[in-house]
């Protein structure tokens, strides 16, 4: 049974008591975490890359009972069974030891794109994702209204508030992947016909990706003060000390920079203004002809690169390049799926004092190895 909707402007009543999250049951020393990260994101020298090492538990640091998996579960996304939702969060952290700037974190995410859930698509479970059907036939007829009694909202809603329940001192929520821009009208349109959409009726594309971006922050803000620590600070794929959020627009592999600079500058300018932090996932070469415009953003703070299916590693040096210039350009990047101690060294001596602008996620196989990668990467 759905519980009843709590309309945004009513969700303040469920604001208070959040807790002094110093210490955290699975990571005892966040407090100096923060600390680091808040002067690394403000441009402090704290003596390395910020690194997120992760390492495994030879015993998980609570048991938790596992419930079965549901018959005919395709996703951890999905919302056909919210108390396997919750027993997969009090789940999620208890068998990993979070490193230096590794924080533990759990999301309500119900697609990697919640926003056009929320403004009316469907989601289909698929094989570990869900696919947001597409739910605007008629330009004439599109609405992007706010409607507090969507399911996938009030899904989103209990779920969270239900791990900020189980996770107080324990662990932070993250935001769920809500997406914006042209991703999240592709979503509701229709690749192929935005992508007609783009050339018949640009004035109508504009004005739908205001719509979005306001929709977007209408969501955006009550889950931040929801899910922010005391501090004021919250987590997407990093936690930064105030309103944090991470930007993309995979749709851009299919248009010209003109074309980007047109539709998706302007959003993720705004967008970028109206948060404290921001990352840009960019996904892939066939993003690469956009990186000029994404390095024009004065507000956008890091870029986060995804090589694509099938193309080098993170670490390559095929990609040291954009690396160099993205740094130069005042912006920081973080890099998920770094791997070998090796290729830290090759990045320490190829980037020299630029490395320290780097945020890496390395997975460690013990804690003395995590202890051994920060001796690598420090002065």
């Amino acid at each position: 049974m759905i519980a009843e909707a709590i309309p945004v402007a009513e969700l303040g009543r469920y604001l208070k008591g959040q807790s002094d999250m110093s210490r955290l049951l699975y990571k005892d020393d966040f407090d100096e975490a923060r600390n680091r990260l808040t002067a690394w994101w403000n441009g402090d020298d704290i003596g390395r890359p910020a690194m997120q090492i992760t390492a495994p538990r030879e015993a998980p640091r609570e048991d938790v009972p596992e419930m079965p998996t549901p018959e005919g579960w395709l996703t951890d996304y999905s919302t056909s069974n919210f108390e396997y939702r919750v027993n997969l969060s009090r789940r999620a952290c208890v068998k990993t030891h979070y490193l230096a700037e590794a924080v533990p974190v759990v999301s309500p995410d119900l697609a990697p794109n919640c926003l056009a859930l929320y403004l009316g698509c469907r989601g289909i479970d698929r094989p570990d994702t869900v696919w947001c059907e597409p739910c605007i036939e008629s330009p004439e007829t599109a609405i992007f209204r706010n409607n507090p009694e969507n399911f996938y909202w009030d899904f989103t809603l209990r779920l969270g508030k239900e791990q900020l329940r189980l996770g107080k001192d324990k662990f932070l929520i993250r935001f769920p992947d809500l997406i914006e821009g042209l991703d999240t009208l592709a979503a509701m349109r229709g690749t192929e016909t935005l992508l007609v959409d783009l050339i018949e009726r640009p004035e109508w594309v504009q004005n739908s990706l205001r719509q979005v971006t306001s929709r977007y922050f209408d969501y955006y803000d009550v889950l931040y003060d929801l899910f922010k620590d005391e501090r004021g600070g919250s987590c997407f794929w990093a936690w930064a000390p105030g309103r944090m959020s991470k930007l993309q627009c995979d749709f851009s592999a299919m248009i010209s920079p003109e074309m980007f600079e047109e539709f998706m500058v302007p959003v993720l300018t705004k967008m970028s203004e109206r948060l404290d932090y921001c990352m840009y996932h960019w996904d892939g070469p066939g993003a690469i002809p956009h990186h000029d415009h994404l390095l024009s953003i004065p507000k956008l703070s890091m870029i986060q690169w995804t090589p694509g299916a099938g193309a080098e590693p993170v670490m390559h040096e095929r990609w040291w390049p954009l690396y160099h210039k993205t740094i130069e350009a005042g912006k920081k990047v973080i890099l998920i799926g770094f791997e070998g101690i090796d290729n830290l060294r090759v990045f320490k001596a190829e980037f020299g004092p630029k490395f320290k602008h780097f945020m890496i996620r390395i997975q460690a196989e013990s804690v003395s190895e995590a202890d051994y990668i920060l001796n690598v990467v420090s002065d």
